[in-house]
């Protein structure tokens, strides 16, 4: 069973929207002073465009559902980008055997804290 508006009916929406602020801007120039018209316009274009953004507000993803993505793309990330650390944690292991077996730690500044 469909718990979601007919998609036929979720265009249809819109358009009926659209068609209906059209005639009504229409009528109020017709009808109304041009200056009272153009504020009735303005008031009518606001809306239609308010309704249009908020036609599917309640569609969207609650919080859990945005993090539990989020989670699983950093997750997807993290296992990409496995080797390329692997590599980077081989050089700093590497380098600082070197520095430890030239005995270049004790000289080196920037790993002796400030006295």
């Amino acid at each position: 069973m469909s718990t979601g508006p007919d998609p036929a009916r979720r265009r249809t929406r819109p358009v009926l929207g659209v068609v209906a602020v059209a005639v009504l801007c229409a009528l109020a120039f017709v009808v109304l002073d041009v200056v009272i018209a153009a504020f009735v316009v303005v008031l009518l274009l606001t809306g239609l465009v308010i309704a249009l953004a908020a036609r599917d507000w309640d569609q969207h993803p609650d919080f859990e559902q945005r993090e539990l993505e989020r989670a699983r793309r950093r997750k997807e990330k993290w296992q990409r980008n496995a080797g390329a650390r692997a590599r980077d944690r081989a050089r700093w292991e590497a380098h600082q055997a070197r520095r430890s077996a030239a005995g270049g730690a004790a000289d080196d500044s920037r790993s002796q804290p400030p006295a």
